[in-house]
């Protein structure tokens, strides 16, 4: 019997993360190094929202110019309301959430504890991948 697979098979799993009393350039130098764009906030350890390229740039300006993102912090420009699953949550769920209210990520939990995130980019990638998997079984590379 062929299951829908877990979102845990398709987020990306990392420990990053930033303090919620982090200065905003703090993270944006972070997403900036690790080409990512949504990061996970934390206070003391337990996961308090996320912050995005796209909250910084509200707040910030399409410059990042102002207010100065030295004096400002991550918990001033992040996303309180996050979505966040379990990485056991079946993987339509979580696009079918995602796709509905308009999300470009999910945070992925372990027990309450950051295992990951799960982003429109994850989506495309993975998709993708199947794609290109059915056409090689099909025994092809074109979609006519």
């Amino acid at each position: 019997m062929i299951r829908i697979p877990k979102i845990k098979q398709f987020m990306t799993a990392f420990p990053y993360s930033v303090a919620a009393n982090a200065p905003v350039a703090e993270a944006i130098a972070f997403m900036r190094e690790k080409e990512i764009r949504h990061l996970p906030v934390t206070d003391d350890g337990e996961l308090t929202g996320v912050i995005s390229d796209r909250d910084i740039k509200l707040v910030l300006g399409p410059e990042f110019a102002y207010p100065d993102p030295a004096k400002l912090s991550v918990a001033e420009a992040m996303l309180r309301e996050s979505y966040i699953v379990d990485m056991e949550e079946r993987a339509d769920t979580v696009l079918d959430y995602m796709a509905e209210h308009h999300i470009g990520s999910a945070v992925v939990t372990h027990h309450g504890k950051l295992a990951g995130m799960f982003t429109t980019s994850d989506a495309c990638r993975h998709f993708a991948d199947y794609m290109r998997e059915q056409f090689r079984r099909a025994g092809g590379d074109s979609a006519a």
